[in-house]
């Protein structure tokens, strides 16, 4: 298992490692083991042969690659890329105990990396979102993939869609402003590729073809609790950046914003935690034989 680093780092790389890295730590019971129902509803119906070449791009606590690299078997092989070494990390121990070792990890930012054409696959899990550049991206992408080679990628849909991310923010929205356009951003943002028509002419204008669409609708656990599910609401996600942007304000109105808070969340407290909708496109596309 090796691991290889690349230290090119734009303004939105530096912001994940700096400001988001520590808060996905502290939420990795929700950022993965509460994705698990979602996951669950995705991954069996992958396509992934024994023997595959995959990239994972955006692979965080390196779990969904582990899970490839488990499918693909011996004679195939997973790179695990993200920008982040700390989130990688967990993912280099995880492959360690489960004695997984057709997966590599590389510290990498996804649109500067240099790819050989030689995978099968290109994936990518609640990333390309964050992309400051998509196209540029996925061209970059592509480089990575053989002739018929296939991108599938999972992202949000729309915010309306998602009310456990969403229906948080507009409660936030109730008591304080809505970031400045200098905020401080890991990128465009979770529901940016929520549109079918946007985000096929960007595949499109990348070089892929056959592009495809499947909505995957599934329940989120948000936290273990009502105190877990409001503290990772002011920590991540839309109404995290705005209670972050808004500073000490945010912190003067926080016993107000926490009660609003208390009051959307009640109604999904189930006895395995804080439970609310969630709404993802499976996106499929080719690399031009």
């Amino acid at each position: 298992m090796s691991v290889q680093k690349n230290d090119d780092q734009s303004e939105f790389v530096q912001f994940w490692n700096e400001v988001l890295v520590p808060k996905f730590v502290k939420y990795k019971h929700v950022l993965v083991g509460g994705l698990s129902q979602h996951s669950e509803a995705i991954f069996p119906k992958l396509e992934v042969n024994s023997g595959d070449r995959i990239v994972d791009a955006g692979a965080g606590f390196g779990d969904t690659a582990i899970m490839l690299a488990e499918r693909t078997g011996d004679g195939g092989h997973v790179m695990a890329t993200d920008c982040c070494d700390g989130f990688l990390e967990y993912g280099r121990r995880e492959a360690d105990e489960k004695g997984v070792k057709n997966i590599s990890f590389v510290v990498a930012d996804i649109q500067r990396q240099t790819f050989e054409p030689v995978h099968d696959m290109m994936f990518s899990r609640f990333g390309t979102m964050f992309f400051e550049n998509p196209v540029v991206a996925f061209k970059n992408m592509r480089t990575a993939l053989k002739p018929d080679g296939r991108l599938t990628m999972i992202v949000w849909r729309t915010m309306e869609d998602n009310p456990w991310l969403g229906a948080a923010k507009a409660v936030a929205l109730k008591h304080l402003p809505p970031p400045g356009e200098d905020a401080d951003t890991c990128g465009p943002g979770p529901f940016s590729m929520a549109g079918q028509d946007m985000v096929t002419g960007q595949l499109r204008a990348a070089g892929y073809d056959r592009i495809e669409f499947e909505r995957v609708d599934a329940p989120v656990r948000m936290g273990d609790s009502i105190e877990d599910a409001i503290a990772f609401q002011l920590a991540l996600g839309p109404a995290g950046e705005v209670f972050r942007e808004a500073g000490e304000l945010g912190e003067q109105k926080r016993e107000q914003i926490e009660a609003d808070l208390r009051n959307l969340l009640e109604p999904h407290v189930t006895d395995d935690g804080v439970v609310m909708a969630s709404s993802s496109w499976v996106i499929t596309a080719r690399n031009p034989a």
